[in-house]
Order: structure tokens, then sequence, then C-alpha cells
């Protein structure tokens, strides 16, 4: 880890203090999870859109050539057969 010095408002400090004592946390930990919490936030929702994307382009994109199965119907009996093999 890498230590670093910040300044916080008094409020910013009450906030903080009592925010950690409620989670039982330091208020070094309080800061890390704050400071984590913002930073995926900002960079979550491009990541999943993303993600989101990704599965739709393959939705759909499979077609059995026999045909229609009962896999979602029967998915254990599959299930048991795809692990005899």
């Amino acid at each position: 880890m890498i230590r670093t010095q910040i300044q916080l408002t008094e409020e910013q400090h009450r906030q903080l203090k009592r925010w950690a004592r409620r989670q039982g946390v330091s208020m070094s930990e309080a800061v890390r999870r704050c400071v984590g919490d913002r930073l995926a936030s900002e960079l979550g929702p491009s990541r999943r859109a993303e993600r989101v994307s990704e599965a739709l382009a393959v939705c759909g994109g499979y077609r059995d050539p026999a045909g229609r199965s009962t896999v979602a119907k029967d998915h254990d009996a599959a299930l048991a057969d795809a692990y005899r093999a």
C-alpha cells in the first residue's frame, strides 16, 4: 500500500468517522472503500454496457441443425448425458 495524506472538511471527517464506526473499520479502510466504490461506479457502467452488448450479440445466434430440442425442458437428463460422455 502507498501511504498518502488527505485533508477533509470537518463535516466530511465527522461523517466518515461515524460511517467507519458503523462499519467496524478504521478510518483508513473507510477511505479506501469510499474511493474504491466511487472509482467502480465511474468505471463500471461502461464495462457493464460492453458486457451486455457482447451478450446480446450472441443471443439467438445458435441454431441447432437438427432443429428444436427439449434441452431447456429436460436439462437434468441432458446434463447427465453430457457427464456420461
